[in-house]
């Protein structure tokens, strides 16, 4: 079995909060992040993949392939966006980056399954001090 991880990277906006809450306890549980005016981020999103080596080309998966799969599917959908407000698979749920990164997986997993390549893990910087994994459920 072989891991291979792609790099990409979008910037967003995203709001933390819930509607049926007062400002003041989307301030108190939210902090800084449910600002009434956004903010936003320069995400680094880590997609890593795992298989067998096709001993033909040498490749679990050709990474032209692997960075048009992830930008199609999430980069263009998520990046210079208000994640709160234009990204369709994020409609109806809180934007932290843990809701983010299981959608990415739930999206990117059969993508994936269909070029005969796993998808093992979600990785997602919001900050250099921050970030999240997903392995699937």
């Amino acid at each position: 079995m072989i891991y291979i991880t792609r790099r990409e990277r979008f910037n967003a906006a995203h709001r933390l909060y819930k509607e049926e809450w007062t400002q003041e306890k989307n301030e108190e549980v939210f902090g800084n992040c449910s600002n009434i005016n956004w903010h936003g981020h320069n995400f680094d999103l880590y997609v890593t993949v795992k298989g067998k080596v096709n001993p033909e080309t040498g490749f679990l998966i050709d990474l032209k392939l692997m960075k048009e799969l992830i930008t199609e599917n999430i980069i263009e959908k998520l990046d210079h966006k208000n994640i709160n407000l234009d990204v369709d698979f994020m409609r109806g749920k809180m934007a932290s980056t843990e809701n983010i990164a299981i959608e990415i997986f739930k999206i990117l997993k059969p993508i994936f399954l269909e070029h005969k390549v796993e998808l093992h893990a979600i990785r997602l910087h919001e900050t250099e001090n921050n970030y999240v994994e997903y392995f699937g459920d």
